[in-house]
């Protein structure tokens, strides 16, 4: 027995040793010309650092050290950018070294082996899916096919609200976005709505809300490097659950798919419409394309759209909502802008956003300080130097896009809620800011930038938008308890979400559809 734990206690000391040597060693062999560093940990490096709200800690460390700052996460060299001037370095001046995105367990686990388009590594499988993305699936022509489909998921939205309104009952705003959205993005993908069945929409948000909240969360295996083979926190069971109740729904729906498809070819048919799903089976199925996608990559596709395309858009419409709630003056300023080019007898559409300038404001500035994706994710294919700094293959950059939002040195008054800073005042302009979200601005990067940058960005705000503003356009909206305003804490998670939910009771101040007796109104 006395053997057997002089041995154990020897395993102990060659192992601690064993670490500590390594990690001293990769710290001289890369100290030579990095950015700024705080002072790490053995073993850890800076990993204790970045609890509770990543984006914040690095924001702090940023204020203290630099705009550019190095980093080990556990044994994993990173480098931090939380300026505008260093995130154009990173994203423009050397995009072509930083196009790859580092490869999680959890990430490639649930895509089928990196399958899907959003971390497929920089390649010709990427650039077929960008070009796709682009033209054909997030294009303005299918976007446009599929308007009916927004435009009606967002009447039964109304018509729920209307009910909860007439019986004064409170509603989790969050929740409900978060279930049109579904909805929206559901039937647009595979011509399935998620909510018919009570159970199964439940299921659907379950479902999105796991898959976000794991490819967000901090895994051991993906930073220490003696724990890569193991599952020290049992993520890998959750893991399974969670791509085994994925793939179940994605199999059925591509077989009902499948057997329609068959039949409108049996009878010479073609569908009137054709959801993203039905574009995807159209290319695997060409013997012709330049690149035939397999099961895995079209499944693999649709989970990288329900995960950035549901969650993400009923976020920031919670937030906006919240932002309004707080500032009642912006919203009446909204609600005029609305009643005037509107008017009161018919619902906001999508064609409508572009005249109205300041909801647009409201948007943007919600993005600013909330962004839902509050960090931009990349790793290095080669050796480069940036701002006199030799930054190595294989290191992980982190652009902290919630700091660049709130810079001094870009924004005035950065952390005050102003729509007005997006209303142009010159003439000739027509209210509109010429500052624009889609990734040219460096100061403001809510969907990226650069080849990795958002497809969904057309589709995200016009989800958004329209949502918000019929919010402001259908009703008021009272918080229960309290003095009537709304916390504006953030929670952990990939996606920024709102440490407390938003809960209202909404007042109807108009009726869209008076035509519509309440007894045959749709019910969601």
């Amino acid at each position: 027995m006395a053997d057997l734990q002089s041995y154990l206690v020897l395993f102990l000391i060659w192992l601690v040793s064993t670490i500590l040597v390594r990690s001293i060693f990769t710290r001289f062999k890369t100290k030579a010309r990095l950015p700024p560093s705080p002072m790490a940990l053995p073993i850890i490096g800076h990993l204790h650092l970045l609890a509770p709200l990543p984006h914040q800690a690095l924001h702090k460390l940023s204020n203290r050290y630099g705009p550019l700052i190095h980093l080990f996460l556990g044994s994993v060299p990173c480098v931090v950018a939380s300026s505008p001037e260093m995130a154009k370095e990173f994203l423009k001046t050397h995009e072509t070294s930083f196009c790859n995105r580092p490869q999680t367990a959890a990430v490639d686990y649930l895509t089928y082996g990196s399958s899907d388009f959003s971390f497929a590594p920089y390649g010709p499988y990427w650039k077929f899916m960008k070009k796709l993305c682009m033209s054909e699936l997030l294009g303005g022509r299918t976007l446009d096919q599929l308007l009916p489909v927004r435009r009606e998921e967002i009447t039964k939205f109304v018509q729920f609200l209307l009910n909860k309104a007439e019986a004064g009952e409170a509603v989790d705003v969050g929740g409900q976005l978060l279930r049109v959205t579904n909805n929206v993005i559901s039937r647009m993908s595979m011509s399935e709505r998620c909510s018919e069945n009570e159970h199964e929409a439940d299921d659907v948000a379950k479902l999105v809300k796991a898959i976000a909240e794991l490819t967000g969360k901090f895994n051991l295996s993906d930073f220490i490097w003696f724990c890569k083979n193991l599952d020290l926190q049992g993520l890998r069971k959750r893991l399974k659950e969670v791509h085994d109740r994925f793939d179940s729904l994605m199999e059925r729906i591509l077989q009902e798919h499948e057997e329609a498809r068959k039949k409108e070819k049996e009878r010479d048919g073609a569908y009137a419409v054709k959801d993203l799903l039905d574009i995807l089976l159209d290319i695997s199925e060409d013997q012709s394309a330049e690149m035939r996608l397999s099961r895995e990559n079209i499944k693999a596709f649709i989970l990288d759209i329900f995960a950035a395309g549901t969650d993400t858009s009923a976020i920031t419409t919670e937030w906006a909502l919240a932002e309004l709630i707080n500032h009642p003056t912006m919203m009446e300023k909204a609600r005029r802008e609305i009643d005037s080019v509107i008017g009161k007898s018919r619902l906001v559409e999508e064609s409508d956003i572009v005249n109205l300038p300041y909801l647009q404001a409201i948007v943007k500035e919600t993005l600013r300080l909330h962004p839902t994706g509050p960090i931009i994710l990349r790793e290095s294919s080669q050796h480069c130097t940036i701002g006199g700094y030799e930054i190595p293959a294989k290191t992980r950059l982190f652009v902290n896009v919630w700091a660049i939002g709130r810079d001094p040195k870009h924004w005035e008054s950065p952390l005050e809620f102003r729509p007005e800073r997006f209303v142009s005042q010159s003439e000739g302009s027509a209210g509109k800011s010429q500052l624009d979200v889609r990734g040219q601005h460096f100061h403001l990067l809510p969907f990226g930038s650069g080849r990795r940058g958002c497809p969904g960005t057309s589709l995200a705000l016009q989800v958004v938008q329209t949502t918000l503003a019929t919010l402001i356009q259908c009703f008021e909206w009272k918080v229960p308890g309290g003095d009537g305003t709304v916390e504006m804490e953030e929670g952990p998670g990939i996606t920024l979400p709102r440490a407390h939910p938003l809960v209202c009771v909404p007042m109807a101040r108009l009726d869209p559809f008076p035509s519509i007796s309440s007894s045959t109104k749709i019910q969601q």
